[in-house]
């Protein structure tokens, strides 16, 4: 029994050790070091790593101290974290698992459409808000306008591979049967 109490306890201090990243990552995306595309991420980065760094501490002076009220609190706020994490990587799956992109005639890059994804992903894009926020993002992001500076041709921009964020958000879709000027207009 103590020697299972001591991997225990070692592998919560790893735990603890690890959660101290995920914890800076999220005050990092606090002090405006990000884009707001992504600073919306940031409580969830905290309160995940805050999360962590609390069961890994109960799970580690519970196995170190022998307490077992406590070890029985770590194992089921252990298995409540992992159902969550798994509830969401399910989610995210069924969100986005139609959302592949399309070979077009005489292109290099995917074309993708908001059409293959999920109801769920497309009442939420669609909405204004959503989408006045989605177009905030990108305009201050240079993703877009790096498309601008890398093809002054119309073959070398067909012939690019196109990230999936350049391909559906920055560049208007090819069945539009849009006059090449540049890749954004």
């Amino acid at each position: 029994m103590a020697m299972s109490n001591n991997v225990i306890g070692a592998v919560n201090f790893v735990a603890v050790l690890l959660s101290i990243p995920i914890i800076g990552a999220g005050i990092w995306l606090m002090n405006g070091a990000a884009d707001s595309c992504v600073s919306f991420l940031q409580w969830p980065v905290i309160i995940l790593g805050v999360l962590i760094l609390v069961v890994a501490l109960a799970g580690c002076i519970g196995a170190f101290f022998r307490i077992s009220w406590l070890l029985i609190i770590y194992l089921i706020a252990m298995l409540i974290l992992v159902i969550l994490v798994i509830c969401l990587a399910v989610f995210v799956y069924m969100v986005t698992i139609r959302g592949h992109g399309l070979m077009e005639p005489n292109r290099a890059y995917l074309e993708y459409r908001l059409d293959d994804f999920s109801g769920f992903l497309r009442r939420r894009v669609r909405s204004s808000f959503k989408w006045d926020h989605i177009r905030s993002c990108l305009s201050q992001t240079n993703m877009c306008a790096e498309l601008n500076q890398s093809f002054r041709m119309a073959q070398d921009f067909f012939n690019a591979r196109l990230t999936p964020m350049q391909s559906g958000c920055c560049k208007p879709p090819t069945q539009c049967a849009y006059t090449f000027v540049n890749p954004t207009y």
